[in-house]
């Protein structure tokens, strides 16, 4: 999947958070199957177990039955039709989610091959906050970074100071 572009950025940024709010003794359950940043996280002590590719439109049994301290989620609600259901039978009271956000110059990514991999939402901020709100959760802490591209055009331009990413620290009330 990413053949000569690991986007250590986004992977850099994203350890950065989760280190600054989630302990490494607390049980993540990352929805998404096992992928490099699941392999970044067990590297640097988090006990991290991984959905197996359930459909979480449809099948919310991984979540409402997991027994994990948190529940990270990068770059998965995009891909899901109706987030809002999944994120409000999360049993966990802490949530790390990032998306990508939607960038006004550029249209939303669709896979031609892989039907997994589309996006249906490419989110504002604060259409995630309100996803994430509406759910239950309160917001905690957030940032923001761009990524760029080492290609010639207006788009990379915008992309050098455009934020590309979204993360969020999401507790809520049990």
């Amino acid at each position: 999947m990413y053949e000569n572009n690991f986007p250590n950025k986004r992977y850099r940024h994203t350890l950065e958070f989760l280190q600054k709010h989630i302990a490494p003794d607390e049980a993540i359950l990352d929805l998404g199957v096992e992928n490099p940043f699941s392999d970044i996280m067990k590297s640097n002590g988090y006990q991290v177990t991984n959905t197996q590719g359930e459909d979480l439109d449809v099948d919310f049994s991984v979540v409402s039955e997991a027994n994990a301290d948190v529940v990270t989620a990068f770059e998965i609600f995009e891909h899901l039709v109706a987030p809002f259901n999944v994120l409000r039978e999360i049993k966990s009271k802490k949530l790390v989610a990032s998306i990508p956000m939607r960038l006004w110059f550029s249209t939303a990514y669709r896979s031609k091959t892989d039907p997994w991999d589309r996006h249906y939402h490419e989110f504002e901020d604060w259409q995630f906050d309100w996803v994430l709100e509406k759910a239950g959760w309160h917001i905690k802490d957030t940032a923001k970074w761009t990524n760029p591209t080492r290609k010639i055009g207006l788009r990379p331009l915008l992309r050098l100071f455009t934020p590309r990413y979204y993360i969020v620290y999401a507790e809520r009330d049990q």
